[in-house]
């Protein structure tokens, strides 16, 4: 028996590629580390493991998993997370309040409620509270699996939206290795003001060396922006310049068949300059600025032992520090000087067997500790505390029953002890049922029901968030109680030949003890100088509820069409109205084709949204928008690829001067790339 990365490592062809001078200047753009484009594998062939953790077709898997494969990763030049899931239907990716970072939606469920993964292990909430997935770059990622609402017994407290599993590639065996350069323009709205400026640079590279028994790997990215400016020759800066940087220290040993140990290394490190006018009451606008520096050291030491016989056993370390520092400034002084470090440390292991021979038994632990210091010009923003922690102990069991050709039933439940909130159970079940099965056409029901649980994180409790400076204040709240949610998932499906797809998933999901920061009209009251105080409350109820429709056919080798849509209605339970910042309709719409030049292939890709609610009280909306992204690949052999795209072709941009506009910060851009290796054929 091979691991789950290994089944899941789809086969690599050789591909296509363009070399294009835009403007008479060659432009450059992204790519991750494996090349040939022109693949032929199906997307119903792929393998996923977050749904059950054992490799399972996304076809026949029992809980509904999405994927966005390498293939498309590579193949569309996406160089963070937060590029890579932009076309996954049903997924928002929304811009982190006062950050240039985004964050994952799902469900009507924000990014609190939803819980990324690397190899299944957590990543450290970049603000506090949910994770920047532009800050993840792609160059080692294999594949994303997105499992929606609170249907794995697997991954506890935050997964109440779902889940998005980071899973990067094993080592070859062989020598080989990538680089890749690019760069681009947002033309009239570089800072420069210099249309043909390279107001976007990005270059990645990667070392892979396997033997038998040792292999490693050094991987290392660098993405540059000077931001983007619709005036230049202003002082504010809608979109922030911003340097990100990573390195990659990944070393395997496989002693035997069945058995793997690899440790990882990680450092991320971001810079950040923002620029726009403070705007205080009863005082003129003032220049300022922010500096933000974020750094990440990512530890991890993983073991993997499935024979070809008995049970299986896997476990992981996992150790993880990011520090984030900001100063805010105008010309005439400096404020907000916050210091903040984030620990995030945790042991998992787990097991499988099978006890009966159409039972397959899944049991698991993991222990975690977490970590907060915050403090503002060298005083501490913890409720007058230096730090707050938490420590939770969690076991699961998972239970895969085979019932009959036609019927298969995934039950869980998940055991939770946490060091301030005491103990839970949460039980789920899946179940898939093949309603017709035959040589061409394959007919089936899936659906599931999960309870979710989420405990306050440390931020929402401990905080004194104290941006007076800005006109509010954001106070966390000790007495803050766990959410609570029932998730329910229905879908029909249909697939024909494993070349095309159609499937219909509704959803609903009910949550009680909803935490949203309210107006504290007491403490707002109190003050004498107009800012407002928020503070974080179990306030809500709220319920999220719609469909999701998802259909593809790759009906040549080279050719794919697919497209989603999703409808979302979402309320306060309590009130009837609307929840903010959710749309009710979203669809996206991609297509793959070949051109008659050989080796070369297009991709174009369309994503739509509708008006969404900004202030359920006023009723303000922020506008509708579509965006178009054209891209096109030339390779030339097995080791050579030239890129170029058009992202945003429509042009789609939000007004900077309506504070509830939140379509897209960035207008058009275009550019283009090379990348170059050799060794091992992909």
């Amino acid at each position: 028996m091979t691991f789950p990365e290994n089944c899941a490592r789809p086969s690599v062809a050789s591909g296509t590629l363009l070399c294009t001078l835009l403007a008479g200047t060659p432009l450059l753009a992204a790519e991750t580390s494996a090349l040939p484009l022109l693949t032929h594998n199906l997307y119903l062939d792929e393998l996923v493991i977050t749904g059950t953790r054992t490799p399972r077709k996304v076809s026949d898997t029992p809980v509904r998993t999405e994927v966005v494969s390498g293939e498309d990763i590579r193949n569309t030049h996406a160089h963070t997370v937060k590029e890579a899931l932009e076309y996954a239907p049903g997924v928002l990716l929304r811009e982190i309040h006062g950050k240039a970072g985004y964050e994952v939606w799902m469900q009507g469920l924000n990014a609190d409620r939803v819980r990324v993964l690397i190899d299944g292990l957590p990543m450290t909430a970049t603000t506090g509270s949910s994770v920047d997935v532009s800050q993840l770059d792609t160059l080692d990622i294999e594949r994303i699996e997105i499992v929606k609402g609170a249907v794995s017994a697997q991954y506890g407290s935050s997964a109440m939206g779902g889940v998005v599993n980071i899973v990067t590639r094993p080592i070859d065996a062989g020598v080989s290795a990538r680089a890749t350069v690019d760069g681009g323009t947002y033309g009239d709205q570089n800072p420069s003001g210099e249309a043909l400026d390279f107001a976007r640079r990005n270059g990645q590279a990667n070392l892979d060396l396997g033997g038998e028994h040792v292999r490693y790997r050094l991987s290392a990215t660098r993405q540059e922006t000077d931001g983007i400016d619709p005036e230049p020759e202003t002082w504010a800066r809608p979109g922030d310049a911003i340097e990100r940087a990573h390195v990659t220290n990944r070393l395997e040993w496989l002693p035997s068949d069945g058995h793997r140990i690899y440790g990882q290394v990680n450092y991320f490190r971001e810079d950040g300059v923002s620029r726009y006018s403070l705007v205080n009451p009863g005082r003129a606008p003032a220049k300022a600025g922010k500096d933000e520096l974020a750094e990440r050291w990512r530890g991890a030491l993983v073991g993997q032992h499935v024979p070809t016989s008995g049970p299986q056993w896997h476990w992981s370390l996992l150790h993880e520090n990011l520090e984030n520092n900001t100063r805010k400034y105008t010309a005439a002084r400096s404020f907000d000087n916050r210091d903040a470090t984030h620990t995030l440390s945790q042991a998992s292991g787990w097991t499988q067997f099978e006890p009966l021979e159409d039972h397959q038994l899944q049991l698991g632990t993991d222990l975690r500790h977490t970590r907060l210091e915050q403090y503002k010009d060298r005083v501490s923003e913890l409720s007058g505390e230096e730090d707050a922690s938490q420590n939770s102990k969690e076991l699961w069991l998972q239970d895969t029953w085979f019932a009959s050709p036609h019927w298969e039933w995934v039950g869980g439940v998940r055991f939770q002890h946490d060091s301030d909130f005491g103990d839970h159970f949460a039980p789920k079940v899946n179940a898939r049922y093949d309603l017709f099965s035959g040589d061409a056409v394959n007919i089936y029901l899936r659906g599931g029901w999960g309870a979710g649980y989420r405990v306050p994180n440390l931020k929402e409790r401990h905080y004194l968030f104290d941006h007076s400076q800005l006109g509010y204040i954001v106070n966390g709240n000790p007495d803050l109680e766990p959410e609570e949610s029932d998730s329910y998932q229905l879908g029909w499906g249909l697939t024909y030949r494993n070349t095309a797809w159609f499937e219909v998933n509704a959803f609903l999901n009910n949550i009680d003890r909803l935490i949203q920061t309210d107006v504290d009209e007491d403490a707002t009251a109190a003050r004498e100088d107009n800012i407002q105080v928020f503070r974080y409350t179990n306030v809500d109820r709220a319920r999220t509820q719609g469909f999701e429709v998802t259909a593809g056919w790759q009906f040549r080798p080279g050719w794919k069409l697919s497209a989603g849509y999703t409808y979302l209605d979402a309320e306060d339970r309590d009130t009837g109205q609307p929840l903010t910042r959710r749309p009710e309709h979203q669809g996206t719409l991609s297509l793959d084709g070949l051109t008659p030049v050989p080796g070369m292939a297009w991709l174009a890709r369309l994503r739509s949204q509708s008006d969404e609610v900004v202030d359920a009280n006023s009723g303000h909306e922020s506008s509708g928008f579509t965006t178009i992204d054209l891209k096109l690949n030339q390779d030339l052999g097995d080791n050579l690829r030239l890129f170029t795209g058009v992202n945003n072709l429509t042009d789609a941009q939000r007004n900077f001067n309506d504070a509830n506009d939140f379509g897209p910060v960035s207008g058009r851009y275009i550019y283009a790339g090379v990348t170059l290796g050799f060794g091992n054929p992909l």
